[in-house]
């Protein structure tokens, strides 16, 4: 044994024969007989029990379970036994028994008070670590931000406050508030709050450090504060903000009622730990939600339209890209109606250079500059030429291949002027399964200062069908080796086992072959557009151009 100096505490015969000894000695040490009296004590029991002395009992003088251990020891002196604990007044000792050959104890009483302290500190400590570890995991876990903030508040009540109260930044003059309660539901509500009459939460929420809780008297909260199951009056407060990655994520609010102990200021800094990992995550959440909200109105405007049937014409459209986990990529079509049936409706498929988000972009600008050259669409090689000049300008170095298609109906028959512009020819798939290409070819578009193009004009019967279609069709790659093209044949085959077809079932038809000659494997962006001529008229559409045509007649009158 060592005393507190470290060195080799006095043995218990030495102490006893020895009364100098025994009273500098640095430990409360007292004997005992077989009988329970105390024979002697040295100065520092006698600090620790002043009334004691020689001869008193020992169950009169020391606590009872110091008492019970000397009762244990004095029935089998032989016994080997570990230190007995207990408390003395306010302070923790470790009591070490040596029982004499005369029947007598010696008893070593040890103070591993502070010792209790730091290894119940550490202990604490290490349980806070592992929660702030939990609690960054769980939170971060999902991008969700009302699932975020419902973990936190929910988290909040498991482990720092008996309710909790999560205020969001203002949205205008409104916030969104989360409240939980131990052992309630969380529940969330957006509304207007004077955010001014709870101390220290305007500045929480301007990223500014918390107030201390004995500042703030819970009595002045507004009812909008507290959670609406929380029935008693709340006893303890605690403010703090929720720090984000440059702006605040929030503040959070933490109630304990007046029957739990107040917050303590180790239990302050460990919630402002806790509200710097949830104001992390909630950051994180909030930036997924606002740029998956962008995302979603940009793809929106460069997704390619759904397809119907215009002024007595059908139309179908199809569109996968290159990669399963992107939605956009560099194919891309579009239909404009003409105002009325009489008027040409102008159908647009078109390839960029690339694929993925930098060809979208591209595809995007292509897409708005021919909406604006709509008023031209009369005239195909002067919308390629000016949309041509409109990419040669700008900062993009991709070039794209364009169809048009001006279409319009007379009667029974779809009457169609395409112009290609570096694309692949259009197929057209007659009544009798007969497969054509249209006879029109030009250059590409964003390449070279001047534009060609040769148009070709056409007429399709009740149930035929013109196709347009990009190169990822025919260049897929696929079959029983995995390395063949799809090749051009092939498709015409395909598409005149569609003779006869609606449009959209030709192009769910070319869709659904060329997804099985890939396979698993890699292909480009695929895009297929059909343009019919339903078999039988439509009589709406009759009517509108018969009366176009009176209306034409009494003008030229």
């Amino acid at each position: 044994m060592f005393d507190a100096s470290g060195s080799p505490a006095p043995s218990a015969g030495a102490v006893v024969q020895d009364g100098a000894a025994w009273n500098l000695a640095p430990y409360p040490v007292l004997v005992t007989d077989r009988d329970g009296t105390v024979v002697e004590l040295n100065g520092a029991a006698r600090a620790l029990w002043p009334r004691a002395a020689a001869g008193d009992r020992l169950r009169d003088t020391v606590p009872s379970w110091l008492t019970e251990a000397h009762d244990r020891i004095a029935e089998d002196p032989s016994a080997t036994v570990r230190p007995f604990h207990g408390a003395v007044a306010d302070r923790h000792f470790e009591a070490h028994p040596t029982a004499r050959d005369d029947g007598r104890v010696v008893w070593w009483l040890v103070d591993d008070t502070d010792r209790r302290i730091a290894r119940a500190a550490l202990a604490d400590a290490r349980r806070r670590s592992e929660l702030l570890s939990e609690v960054a995991g769980q939170l971060l876990s999902t991008l969700n931000l009302p699932r975020c903030m419902e973990m936190t508040a929910r988290m909040a009540t498991d482990h720092l406050a008996e309710a909790a109260v999560l205020v969001a930044p203002p949205q205008g003059h409104r916030h969104c508030l989360t409240y939980a309660h131990r052992g309630g539901p969380v529940t969330r509500v957006i509304a207007q709050v004077d955010v001014d009459r709870v101390p220290g939460l305007a500045e929480a929420l301007q990223g500014f450090p918390p107030v201390p809780a004995r500042w703030i008297d819970p009595a002045v909260l507004p009812d909008w504060v507290r959670p609406p199951d929380l029935t008693e009056p709340v006893g303890s407060v605690i403010i703090t903000p929720l720090p984000g990655h440059g702006v605040p994520a929030g503040a959070l609010i933490l109630l304990r009622s007046g029957h739990e102990q107040a917050f303590s200021s180790d239990e302050e800094l460990f919630a402002r730990l806790f509200a710097a990992r949830a104001g992390a995550a909630l950051s994180a959440a909030r930036l997924y939600t606002e740029q998956a909200s962008i995302t979603t109105t940009l793809m929106r405007e460069l997704l390619p339209p759904t397809l119907k049937s215009v002024h007595g014409v059908d139309y179908a459209g199809a569109y996968r890209p290159a990669r399963d986990n992107e939605r956009i990529g560099g194919d891309f079509y579009d239909v404009h109606p003409g105002a009325d049936p009489d008027q040409e409706t102008l159908v647009v498929l078109g390839d960029v250079a690339g694929k993925g988000l930098e060809a979208a972009v591209l595809t995007g600008k292509i897409r708005n500059t021919l909406h604006a050259l709509l008023p031209l669409a009369a005239d195909h090689l002067r919308m390629l030429t000016l949309l041509n000049g409109a990419l040669l300008s700008s900062h993009h170095t991709r070039f794209a291949t364009l169809v048009l298609a001006s279409v319009r109906r007379r009667g029974s028959e779809v009457r169609l002027r395409l112009t290609s512009a570096g694309h692949l020819a259009p197929l057209i798939v007659r009544a009798d399964g007969t497969v054509e290409e249209a006879l029109t070819h030009g250059s590409l578009i964003g390449a070279l200062p001047k534009v060609t193009a040769v148009s070709a004009e056409l007429t399709l019967g009740p149930g035929e069908t013109c196709v347009l279609y990009t190169d990822g069709v025919t260049e897929a790659r696929g079959g029983p080796l995995g390395d063949e093209l799809y090749g051009e044949r092939r498709l015409q085959r395909a598409v005149a086992e569609c003779a006869g077809m609606p449009a959209e079932a030709v192009v769910e038809r070319i869709q659904m072959l060329t997804a099985q000659w890939v396979g698993p494997g890699s292909h480009d962006d695929i895009a297929t557009v059909a343009i019919g001529a339903p078999r039988s008229p439509d009589p709406a559409l009759m009517r509108d151009q018969a009366r176009a045509g009176v209306a034409d007649t009494r003008r030229n009158g």
